[in-house]
């Protein structure tokens, strides 16, 4: 295969992405028809974890020069990995917080890799960590621009108040996410458990500005 033609498979993947997402959800076929497809990027997952014992810091600080520990300042520790690249907060009461990891999978691989590495260095930790991910924070581009003020005024459970904020800010019941919208045409979907509930929030919110005529095309 010539090097053009791979380019061109390449972007086209990237363009098809979106729509290869809404299958794997099973969401195609639950949204009605809209001019544009979202373009969703997910930019952090949250993720908390706890092994059920308690964790020796200092300790671990010693194995592992790297960890950033300063208990005068802040009780947990900070383990940072290249590869997922993600920074795990480490608690003396076997709790810990990922942040950093651009999918679920990743958050959860981040985890268990710390969890080896603590093992490998002979910190003793008995069970595997349970991971729950807290939230699940993406950007968003619609592809048009939003009408914000008439927006404010026809979608339930929106606030916009300009000279505080540029954005208007909805609360969506199901899923539970908040959605801050701009007049670009661009989100911030925070709140979201899944990356399911990602892919459902702003679907049901593109085609309600669609529905709407909330948005506009160039």
């Amino acid at each position: 295969m010539l090097d053009s033609e791979m380019s061109l498979n390449v972007v086209g993947r990237n363009r098809l992405a979106p729509i290869f997402n809404l299958f794997k959800y099973g969401l195609f076929n639950k949204i009605p028809v809209t001019f544009t497809t979202p373009i969703i990027e997910i930019v952090n997952v949250v993720a908390s974890a706890t092994i059920d014992q308690k964790l020796d810091l200092i300790k671990i600080q010693e194995k592992f020069p790297d960890v950033e520990y300063h208990p005068e300042q802040f009780p947990g520790a900070v383990f940072r990995l290249k590869s997922p690249k993600t920074a795990t907060l480490l608690f003396s009461t076997g709790k810990m917080v990922c942040t950093g990891s651009k999918s679920e999978e990743m958050a959860r691989k981040a985890v268990k890799t710390v969890v080896q590495k603590l093992r490998k260095e002979g910190i003793k930790i008995k069970k595997d960590a349970v991971v729950t991910v807290q939230n699940i924070v993406s950007s968003i581009n619609l592809g048009g621009r939003v009408h914000l003020e008439k927006a404010a005024r026809t979608v339930p459970r929106s606030m916009y108040e300009p000279e505080q904020f540029p954005g208007v800010i909805h609360r969506m019941i199901d899923p539970k996410t908040v959605i801050l919208i701009f007049s670009s045409g661009k989100l911030v979907c925070t709140g979201a458990k899944t990356e399911k509930d990602v892919y459902r929030s702003v679907n049901n919110l593109h085609s309600l500005l669609e529905e709407k005529d909330l948005m506009s095309y160039d």
